[in-house]
């Protein structure tokens, strides 16, 4: 729990999953949902402690349990292997997905068919703290010039966290196991559209600059992070645009429409403070540099 406040009407406790698992004995739970869950030992624990007190465990993991190399992702797509030599206990950007694998295969041999794998996709909309997606409305919001990264019709794929909140919820109620990838339909998205779309919600006059992979990646634009959901063809990850979701539409999730994405996320940007510094997008000169650059080309 990250909100320091208590919700109404709910009964909370705080305490640390690595040692204060024993203020929760003697309760029982319909299901635990764990969205915390980084390194195995540390799920291990929770996953012993918990298997004789829920009929159901959820484990909130990622998409980036799988080569992403792959043309396309679904469910029994092959999974990361942890390297040679690298912790199991101490979490890095290279063992992120390999240990979150691991934390997986955990739960399933603890819990079996009490067991749920949930892998989203990129986690967008109000409270999210990457800026992966928010710097998009963002940027629209202060009009001008926008530098996007070509082609428009590439695709894109994110969930609305309150879409995966809905549907874990949904799992739960259905008492449903197995594991689903969580994120936005194959083709729904493309960066055209989604840039459209924040343009719409902005309701200001901007102009988008379209610069290739050659240009950006001359010009040391990192992908994903400096330009949010833009993964170029030339890195080996092309998978993570093109996940497959079928089983959780089937099973009842449901996403809402962008727009409402795009308006809430800028809603809540607003209440953050002035001097929020972002933590992925261009900044406004190096967007402005670059877009200088590009003209001259």
């Amino acid at each position: 729990m990250t909100s320091p406040q208590p919700v109404a009407g709910v009964r909370t406790i705080f305490g640390d999953r690595t040692r204060d698992l024993e203020t929760l004995s003697g309760e029982t739970f319909d299901a635990v949902i764990d969205t915390s869950g980084y390194v195995p030992h540390v799920v291990e624990r929770s996953a012993r402690f918990f298997a004789g007190r829920t009929g159901r465990y959820v484990f909130v993991s990622t998409v980036s349990v799988y080569d992403i190399s792959r043309p396309e992702l679904h469910e029994d797509s092959p999974m990361l292997a942890l390297p040679d030599g690298a912790s199991r206990t101490e979490m890095t950007d290279e063992t992120y997905g390999p240990l979150k694998a691991l934390c997986e295969r955990v739960v399933a041999s603890t819990f079996r068919q009490r067991a749920t794998i949930v892998r989203p996709g990129l986690i967008v909309g109000p409270h999210d703290p990457t800026d992966r997606f928010t710097y998009w409305p963002v940027r629209f919001a202060r009009g001008g010039d926008v530098l996007a990264p070509a082609p428009p019709d590439a695709p894109v794929q994110f969930v609305d966290v309150r879409d995966l909140a809905d549907f874990v919820v949904h799992l739960v109620e259905r008492n449903a196991p197995g594991d689903y990838n969580v994120t936005s339909p194959q083709g729904l998205y493309t960066m055209g559209g989604v840039l459209s779309a924040c343009a719409a919600a902005a309701r200001l006059r901007t102009t988008v600059t379209w610069a290739d992979e050659a240009f950006l990646l001359a010009h040391d634009v990192a992908p994903w992070m400096d330009l949010p959901l833009w993964i170029p063809p030339s890195i080996d990850a092309s998978g993570i645009l093109n996940i497959n979701v079928r089983k959780a539409l089937i099973a009842g999730l449901r996403i809402r429409r962008l727009a409402d994405t795009i308006r809430d996320t800028l809603t809540w940007f607003t209440t953050l403070p002035r001097d929020h510094v972002a933590r992925a997008g261009l900044t406004p000169d190096r967007e402005t540099s670059l877009l200088s650059a590009l003209e001259r080309t």
